[in-house]
Formats: C-alpha cells, sequence, structure tokens
C-alpha cells in the first residue's frame, strides 16, 4: 500500500502527478456524468429538450459555482493556516465557510426557483423551448445547497490530504447519476423531468456524504467542529476564491450569450452544436481545473512555510505538465469531433457536418486553455486574489465575452468558435506576463 503524501514535501514529478492526480479524476468523472446526462437527454428525451439544458444549465452552473468560490479561497486560507501550525483556527474556518455557504445554497434555492421562467424568457427560450427550460431548472435548483457542497468538499478534500476520498465520493455519485438517468428516461419514461431528477439526486449523494464524513471524528487534516464568525476569515476566503468564482460564472454567462447569439444566428441547430463542444471542453477543462486545484493546497502550504525552493520545484513541474497535457488536448480533440458529434446526433445527422466544423476551429483553444486556468489559480493560491481574479475577469469578461460580441458580425457563425480560442490565448500572454512580473514578490 502507498503511504499518503503530505503537503510538506519535496515533490517528484512522480510524487505531484500523484497527489493530484485524484483531483484530476475526480473533476473528470464529474464532467463525464454531466456528459452522460447530456447524452440520455439528447438520444433518449429529444434534441429540443437537450436544447433546453443547455440553454438553462450555464444559469444554473452560475449559482452552484459559489460553493468552488468558497471551496478554492478557503482551502488557500486553510492550507496556509496549516503551514503556519494553527492546526486549531484550520477547523474553526473549515466549519464556518460550510456553515455560510449551506446558508447561501438555501437563499439563493427560492428565489431561483420562483423566478425560473422569468430567466429563460430572457435567454430568448419560447413555446416547448422555454416550457423544458422552466421544468428542468426548477427540478435541479431545489437540489442547489448540496451542489454547493460538491464543489467546496472537492476542494476541501485535497486540503485535508484525502483526494483519494474526494475521488471515491466522485465516481459514486457520477454511477448514482448514470444509473438513476437510465432508469428515469429509459426506464419510468419520464423523459427531460427524469433527467433533471436523475441530476439533483446525484447532488445529494455527492454533498452529503462528505458533510456526514467532516462531521464525525476522522483521520484527516480537518473536521467540523463549532465554528466561530469570523468576517475578516469569510471575506478572505471569498476574495481568494472570486477569480475561479468569476472564471466559472462568467464562463457560464459567456455560455448564456453564446446561446443568445447562436439563436440568432444558427436558431436552435446551434444551441445543439454548441451543447456538444461544451461537453467536451467541460471534460478538457476538468483536466485543467483538477491539476490546479490539486496542486493549489501544495503551493499555499509551502508560501505559508515561505519554503521558496519547493515553490519553484513545483511551478517548474507544473508549467510543464500543463504543456505536454495542452498538446495532447489537442491532439486528442481533432481526433474524436466526428465519432463524439455522431454519438449525440443520431437522429439528426444532418448537423454532423456542421458539428465537426466548429470541433476543428474550438480543438486549438485547447493549446492555451491549460496554462490560461493555472495561472488564475496559481496565484489564488499564493493567497493574491486580486491578481488572480484580473486573470479570470480578462479572460471571460474582456476577451471571450468581447469577441463573441464582435466576431460573429464579422464572420457569421464561425465567428462565435473562433472567440473561444482567441479568448484563450489571450487569458494565457495575460497570466504569462503576470507570473513573469511578480516572480520577485513570491520568490518562486
Amino acid at each position: 500500500m502507498k503511504s499518503r503524501i503530505h503537503l510538506s514535501e519535496h515533490f517528484t514529478y512522480r510524487k505531484l502527478l500523484r497527489f493530484t492526480l485524484p483531483s484530476v479524476v475526480m473533476n473528470l468523472f464529474a464532467s463525464v456524468y454531466i456528459v452522460a446526462d447530456g447524452y440520455f437527454v439528447a438520444n433518449f428525451a429529444g434534441k429540443t429538450e437537450f436544447a433546453a439544458v443547455n440553454l438553462i444549465m450555464p444559469v444554473l452552473n452560475i449559482l452552484g459555482t459559489i460553493g468552488y468560490m468558497f471551496g478554492v479561497g478557503g482551502s488557500a486560507l486553510i492550507a496556509k493556516t496549516l503551514g503556519e501550525k494553527d492546526h486549531e483556527r484550520a477547523n474553526r474556518l473549515f466549519s464556518l465557510i460550510v456553515l455560510v455557504t449551506s446558508g447561501l445554497g438555501v437563499l439563493l434555492m427560492i428565489p431561483g426557483f420562483i423566478l425560473m421562467p422569468q430567466i429563460a424568457g430572457l435567454l430568448g427560450a419560447e413555446g416547448k423551448l422555454l416550457e423544458d427550460s422552466v421544468l428542468y431548472g426548477r427540478i435541479f435548483i431545489l437540489a442547489l445547497p448540496a451542489w454547493i457542497w460538491v464543489y467546496e468538499f472537492q476542494l476541501f478534500f485535497v486540503t485535508a490530504e484525502k483526494p483519494g476520498l474526494g475521488l471515491a465520493v466522485t465516481v459514486c455519485a457520477g454511477l448514482c447519476n448514470v444509473v438513476l438517468d437510465a432508469l428515469f428516461i429509459i426506464g419510468f419514461r419520464w423523459g427531460l423531468a427524469g433527467a433533471a431528477a436523475a441530476s439533483a439526486l446525484t447532488q445529494v449523494v455527492g454533498g452529503v456524504f462528505p458533510l456526514v464524513y467532516f462531521s464525525r471524528k476522522n483521520n484527516s487534516l480537518l473536521r467540523l467542529v463549532k465554528p466561530v464568525w469570523d468576517g475578516r476569515a469569510v471575506l478572505k476566503a471569498c476574495t481568494n476564491g472570486t477569480s475561479e468564482f468569476m472564471s466559472e460564472a462568467a464562463w457560464s454567462l459567456v455560455g448564456i450569450i453564446y446561446n443568445i447569439q447562436l439563436l440568432k444566428y444558427a436558431g436552435e441547430k446551434g444551441v445543439i452544436i454548441y451543447g456538444l463542444l461544451m461537453y467536451v471542453s467541460l471534460i478538457f477543462s476538468a483536466v485543467f481545473v483538477g491539476y490546479s486545484n490539486g496542486a493549489g493546497p501544495l503551493f499555499s502550504y509551502h508560501y505559508g512555510a515561505q519554503n521558496h525552493m519547493e515553490l519553484r520545484n513545483l511551478l517548474k513541474r507544473s508549467l510543464i505538465i500543463i504543456g505536454l497535457t495542452s498538446a495532447a488536448m489537442f491532439a486528442a480533440s481533432e481526433a474524436l469531433a466526428r465519432p463524439f458529434s455522431a454519438l449525440f446526433l443520431r437522429g439528426a445527422e444532418n448537423l454532423l457536418p456542421e458539428s465537426v466544423h466548429a470541433f476543428r476551429i474550438v480543438s486549438v483553444s485547447y493549446l492555451f486553455a491549460g496554462l490560461a486556468v493555472f495561472g488564475s489559480a496559481f496565484f489564488t493560491a499564493l493567497n493574491d486574489g486580486l491578481v488572480s481574479a484580473r486573470i479570470s475577469f480578462l479572460r471571460t469578461f474582456v476577451f471571450e465575452l468581447g469577441a463573441v460580441l464582435l466576431l460573429p458580425p464579422l464572420f457569421g457563425v464561425d465567428g462565435i468558435w473562433y472567440s473561444v480560442v482567441l479568448a484563450e490565448m489571450m487569458a494565457a500572454v495575460t497570466g504569462s506576463i503576470y507570473m513573469a512580473v511578480l516572480q520577485k514578490k513570491y520568490h518562486y
């Protein structure tokens, strides 16, 4: 049996990959079961239902990403506190963050449920597309508090030196989602409502188990205790994780704008093709996000411990890993363009040429996406939320949002696909500049 890897160790490539692999696989499984959900809806519920899921999901994701913000930002703060050898305060901070996010989940669930028809209408949905979007959104949002737990506990498992347990929870939740999709959609013939119910129950499975685990005595670095209010710590967790929240929420917001533009330039079929592209992007991005989340506590710990030599070691190895992975993802996207499109377009083969064409363009973005994601996460790990937020803000609100609004009038539908490439390339350049400029400040 392999021994547990501690945050305080010196990391070789092998040890770094061993430590981050559970986080990568955890994110991959979380993405794969979302893709599986889309597969069942597209092939057994209907193409309009598939479009409805892709239309309303970005809105739901913005709400769930609150957990990601507190998970990333809180993990950086907690890991730094652990590096300073204050375990008691680390547990108090951990417990306070879980309590605050639980309350936010309930508070946001109620207005979200009530206003779902208005939200779907603002997205441009009409007729059956509107009805389906509201149906899926209202069922799914009932699990919002649990979804927020899923997001944050994925990060806290890593900080607690239990990434393998986090992986096991995610795998079980993913398998649960696939089984429930098959049962509800195919077996019970509940259609889109069944897909929403399966996804909602999956969030409950993935969120409640970690809550129970950390509430009991365990052999990890963290445990839920009686929280003590610390407004400055909550604010610090928010600011630390703002960039990641901004990145995820803005990605969802950009997705909303994409769908609006696609309804304008290509109609419902454009939303369907965009859904396919985002499923691949979700899987590939999960690798980069998973690695960044897995490595983040290492950077935070050694920054807190003032171990500058190990900081440099971790950064050098991480950049090489990210570079090689980016090249592999570009090649994989090119190779999978046709078979992946065909998997989701059974009964709508007329969309296959357009889908493959879009894949060929968007695949170039994976050469830059890894560095764009890692650059922001790196500064979050160093507790520099401001720089991290700047990178994320530029990536989404400036580069990607600007491109998706400006390029379609010039290039039509292709302009929408080109905007993804342009945004990731510019974000990678921006992150590289910040890492070079701030090297002396953080001694990496």
